[in-house]
């Protein structure tokens, strides 16, 4: 019976998902797993070396080796074929991003996440710098804190809120990049939300919050109705940090 394959950590999702060529003319698709976005990441963008790679993905070098020339071919596929280059799924784990002070919630807990600020849900996902969580259980809350996100941004924001147990955010403005990451970490996205985040959870659990379908433009607010904007899709990438060693 074959070992089962070593998971390789990953510091955070990526911002981008998907590239093509020609606006989006692409002749084929070709997937890139998220551990071999990883090893270019790390390789070839941060310029660490194939042993300082394999420490950070705990792995050992010749998988990093396997890992990195896959990754390369596919690379070259796409720019020589004109193909469409989509990350997703591979068999990894992500780095640790979440602070001790967020204790493990119990068996048949949901945690709902609100990005937050004074009381409110914070308008744009990747500049927030507090997520408020609440743990409820038979459709009452029965804990709730504020957390840091540690300067982290975008694509490490959806690592920290997997890392950290979160099954359904509530947010303002998101961008697609981000509202990825989300779907890749099984976490349940409620978009467009303006108002009192308390409201909101209390909104989610009487089944009244809406699913906004583009939470990126403008939009109608929960049960209330209330239209604003939440920033384009370009300004949502384009802000806050990133906490991975992005340069």
């Amino acid at each position: 019976m074959p070992r089962p394959q070593k998971s390789r950590r990953i510091c955070c999702y990526p911002d981008y998902w998907s590239f093509a060529p020609d606006q989006d003319k692409a002749n084929d698709t070709v997937t890139m797993s998220l551990d071999e976005f990883e090893a270019i990441r790390l390789i070839d963008y941060l310029g660490k070396t194939q042993e300082q790679c394999a420490a950070e993905m705990n792995v050992a070098r010749t998988t990093v080796t396997s890992i990195y020339d896959g990754a390369r071919k596919k690379l070259s596929q796409a720019l020589v074929d004109g193909s469409r280059i989509v990350i997703s799924g591979g068999n990894y784990t992500l780095d640790n991003t979440v602070s001790a002070e967020i204790a493990r919630k119990g068996n048949g807990i949901m945690r709902i996440a609100v990005t937050y600020e004074n009381g409110q849900i914070f308008q744009h996902f990747g500049k927030t710098e507090q997520f408020k969580l609440y743990d409820t259980a038979d459709g009452k809350v029965i804990n709730a804190q504020v957390v840091g996100t540690n300067g982290a941004g975008h694509g490490a924001l959806a690592g920290f809120l997997k890392n950290a147990q979160a099954d359904v955010l509530i947010c303002g403005g998101i961008g697609g990049g981000a509202q990825m990451a989300l779907r890749e970490a099984g976490i349940t996205l409620y978009g467009g939300n303006t108002g009192g985040a308390d409201e909101a959870v209390k909104a989610f659990l009487a089944q009244t919050l809406v699913q906004n379908e583009n939470p990126t433009c403008d939009h109608h607010g929960h049960e209330h109705g209330e239209d604003h904007s939440c920033g384009s899709l370009g300004e949502d990438r384009s802000c806050g940090s990133h906490g991975c060693g992005k340069r």
